[in-house]
């Protein structure tokens, strides 16, 4: 006769979240140590600077698709199936853009960054795993606490920009490909760290700590979700916030090395100043977290609105080159998505039905990740006939759909909280 053990919800928990960390904190090593760089690279391959900005719009529009997709995949075998998936394929897309430094091809670094972008939906998708079997009370903490987690590896990242650079000329292939080399390793080590330890695997404990069918769910995952919207309006709401945030962030931070580079800005510094703004983006969460918690999502999302719309407009009022306006105004937007991220993804996992949980978060980010895919394009473009500060000023129009999606959401937030 066999005996079923049931785990300790709490201690595996405990044990999803410190796997999670872990991941994180080398997963986005890999994924940031070529963002400064990646806009140069792409110019230098197309010879075009109104092009700069197409390897971040594709990597952000590969992040969209590989959210979904994974996202299914998860809905089926669990986060640990969809988590390794994500990193693995990442590191194949940052091969391919040093592949595609050495022989000279936009189209190749074109394709590297979509795979690129899986590793950054598999960063998303972890936020989303930390909430599985949290309580409400403490659901917001436990999301932002792995968002806090990238902050080690994501600020490293860009600082290594420069011994990277080294270790390409070491190695024989072009400078600004080394840091795509170096971020292949740190995805590959959390991909190692999330198919070893992530046990059991928090979305499957959770359906079976709710009795959830073992049958797989009807219908299609992007039926489900709009099912979930429809049945819950608050989603939308979320959504809209989650997907304005983030496509104002990248519009601007896509073209800031730009923007410095015309200044006479040193790649050193670029680099650092991309430091700044990660650490507004990661380093603050687990306050922001906190806030979620004690006094609600939607005031927390306002008011990342609110700092959203304080960055953009320092940010346009910096010369180009090095200044205190890109150093404040960058590490504001990042703070800014930090609220607004942390808040309105939160609201998600709240709202989102367990049946339906992951096809949700999958679109949700989906439509976070082509709202950002299509602002990130028309940056470069902006930027080119404009200028950098007209982008930053045009970006307003996405704060105001934060700040009104946030007001929105206030009245309905607390209705109707998903299962756990």
């Amino acid at each position: 006769m066999t005996t079923t053990v049931t785990p300790d919800v709490v201690a595996v928990q405990r044990r999803t979240v410190a796997t999670l960390i872990a991941a994180q904190v080398v997963g986005a090593t890999g994924i940031t140590i070529g963002i400064a760089t990646a806009s140069l690279l792409a110019r230098d391959l197309s010879g075009s600077e109104k092009l700069a900005g197409l390897s971040q719009t594709f990597q952000v529009l590969g992040t969209a698709v590989a959210a979904f997709l994974l996202a299914r995949l998860m809905s089926r075998r669990g986060r640990r199936a969809g988590l390794v998936t994500g990193y693995l394929l990442g590191a194949a897309g940052a091969v391919t853009a040093v592949v595609a430094g050495v022989v000279g091809s936009m189209a190749l670094l074109l394709v590297g960054a979509l795979l690129l972008g899986a590793t950054s939906a598999a960063n998303s998708g972890a936020r989303y795993a930390a909430t599985d079997l949290a309580p409400a009370r403490t659901r917001a903490r436990s999301l932002s606490t792995v968002v806090w987690a990238s902050t080690i590896g994501a600020v490293a990242g860009p600082n290594l920009t420069g011994p990277a650079g080294g270790l390409a000329r070491v190695l024989g292939i072009p400078e600004l490909t080394g840091p795509f080399a170096v971020g292949s390793i740190g995805m590959l080590a959390a991909a190692v760290v999330i198919g070893v330890f992530l046990r059991p695997d928090p979305l499957l404990l959770a359906r079976a700590e709710a009795g959830a069918p073992a049958t797989a769910p009807t219908g299609t995952s992007w039926g489900r979700a709009v099912a979930a919207v429809r049945e819950r309006p608050v989603l939308g709401c979320a959504v809209a916030g989650l997907a304005a945030a983030h496509a104002a962030m990248v519009a601007v931070m896509v073209m800031t090395p730009l923007h410095m580079e015309h200044g006479g800005a040193e790649l050193r510094v670029i680099g650092v100043v991309i430091s700044v703004h990660v650490l507004g983006m990661f380093a603050f969460s687990p306050v922001v977290g906190w806030l979620a918690d004690r006094h609600g999502r939607p005031p927390v999302l306002v008011a990342g609105g609110v700092l959203l719309l304080v960055s953009l407009v320092i940010a346009s009022r910096s010369p180009e080159g090095s200044s205190w306006q890109i150093f404040v105004g960058l590490f504001l937007l990042g703070l800014g998505w930090s609220f607004a991220t942390v808040a309105s993804s939160t609201l998600v996992a709240d709202h989102a039905p367990l049946d339906a949980r992951t096809d949700v978060q999958g679109a949700a980010d989906l439509v976070m990740g082509l709202t950002a895919a299509a602002a990130g394009g028309l940056a470069g473009v902006v930027v080119g006939v404009w200028g950098y500060a007209t982008l930053a000023l045009l970006c307003l129009a996405l704060v105001a759909v934060v700040v009104t999606a946030g007001l929105a959401a206030g009245a309905d937030w607390q209705t109707a909280p998903h299962e756990r």
